[in-house]
């Protein structure tokens, strides 16, 4: 027997009759062992599954400040609240995060700024 395509299934189960149908599920169910409530439930599940892995918030790395280090510290000022000796002190440590939890839009924005600084960014 040859198997059938997935549309050649559908033409297939358009010829039967409601309670044709119905059989046909049952048998299925019994067969394989699952019932078609759970089938179905397993759809929207996975879309929720594959929702809640989006990410939301973004840390941005700073990796290394790069050859103009200065001028990285002046941009992490302006992105953070730190003064300047605790900019320093970030940007020396690297890599350290500079921003946490912000939003993708912010994040991004951080390390296009940091980028064109000089340094070496990552958004994880």
């Amino acid at each position: 027997m040859a198997k059938l395509t997935q549309d050649e299934l559908i033409e297939a189960f358009k010829e039967l009759t409601i309670i044709e149908l119905s059989e046909f599920v049952k048998k299925f169910e019994e067969v394989f062992e699952v019932t078609a409530a759970a089938v179905a439930v397993a759809g929207p599940a996975a879309a929720e599954a594959a929702a809640e892995e989006e990410k939301t918030s973004f840390d941005v790395i700073l990796e290394a400040a790069g050859d103009k280090k200065i001028a990285v510290i002046k941009e992490v000022r302006s992105l953070t609240s730190l003064g300047l000796k605790e900019a320093k002190d970030l940007v020396d440590a690297a890599p350290k995060a500079v921003l946490e939890g912000a939003t993708k839009e912010a994040a991004e924005k951080a390390k296009e700024v940091l980028e064109a600084a000089g340094a070496r960014v990552t958004l994880k």
